[in-house]
């Protein structure tokens, strides 16, 4: 072998070990330590699931653009001061964020890929988290996690971040037939976790969005948890780089009447030069990351397949 086949396949091994490690350690951070075994149950048990690979909500939950996604909908679900009263309260979401991520992320990858049978008993158990989930807003006002109209807008500011994210950071976004079938899709789970009446369209979810306008409030809570988000985000700081990239390609995404109540600025601009194009490239490398052939999902659903 030549000096120059040596140096291209360490080059490689270098590449592979590279991709691997990411991964793992983006799965430990999104899913917890035990990815491996929740990966077994979700993508690996035998039995009939709501969606297929072919559906548009596969295709969007399964792309890197889950996480700019994720990060835009937390920012807008914490404007509304009741469901951010329930999160500053009940979630953990400053002194425990990971394990709220990595529940969430359980919810959304079991209820879309795993069977019917785990996704309605898991739904069944965080239908029961939510009754138990009640308090007082800072202004006195009654919260209940399990209020109807406020699972409704944490749904469509989810349904909304993440086909948002997916249109504008995947390598081939749906059609807008395809993206209405997303918002119908995402709101079969929706109902059977107690959401009322969730949006079948994309217009009708631009609309529920914009009838919770009069509802938003700028508070000390969501401009602090704007700053933890974006700014003192809980990681070690070889990750933070990487971490701040999908940050500012989430913030890029935010509608202009979010910015002003959670102190961020309208940089058209600057934006379109450098937070997007920072987006695309980390997301890119999630993307090539989470596509590795020792990824714990890819090898749950090799097994399956044979």
């Amino acid at each position: 072998m030549t000096s120059r086949d040596d140096t291209s396949a360490n080059l490689d091994r270098w590449d592979a070990r590279a991709r691997t490690q990411l991964a793992h350690a983006l799965r430990s951070r999104v899913a917890g330590e035990d990815a491996a075994a929740k990966a077994r149950v979700i993508w690996g048990a035998e039995g009939e699931r709501w969606f297929t690979p072919e559906d548009p909500i596969w295709r969007v939950h399964a792309d890197a653009a889950m996480f700019p996604g994720g990060i835009r909908a937390l920012l807008l679900q914490s404007l509304h001061p009741l469901a951010m009263a329930g999160v500053a309260g009940h979630s953990g979401f400053k002194g425990d964020p990971w394990g709220r991520l990595q529940r969430t992320s359980e919810f959304l990858a079991t209820t879309t890929f795993g069977t019917i049978e785990h996704a309605e008993e898991l739904i069944t158990r965080v239908r029961s988290i939510h009754e138990r989930v009640r308090g007082k807003a800072a202004d006195g006002r009654p919260y209940a996690a399990s209020d109807p109209h406020l699972l409704r807008w944490v749904h469509i500011t989810e349904v909304d971040s993440f086909l948002t994210a997916f249109q504008r950071y995947a390598s081939e976004p749906l059609t807008d037939a395809e993206a209405n079938l997303y918002v119908e899709q995402a709101a079969v789970v929706a109902r059977r976790l107690g959401v009322a009446d969730p949006p079948l369209t994309t217009a009708g979810l631009a609309a529920m969005i914009e009838s919770y306008w009069p509802e938003l409030e700028s508070t000390p809570a969501s401009r602090e948890a704007a700053r933890f988000l974006l700014l003192h985000p809980p990681l070690p700081l070889a990750a933070k780089a990487g971490y701040a990239a999908l940050a500012a390609g989430a913030v890029a995404l935010l509608p202009r009447w979010a910015r002003r109540p959670l102190r961020l600025p309208w940089l058209p601009v600057t934006e379109m030069v450098l937070a997007r194009p920072l987006g695309d490239a980390a997301t890119a490398t999630v993307r090539w990351a989470m596509a590795d052939p020792a990824d714990v999902r890819t090898v749950a659903e090799q097994a399956r397949a044979r």
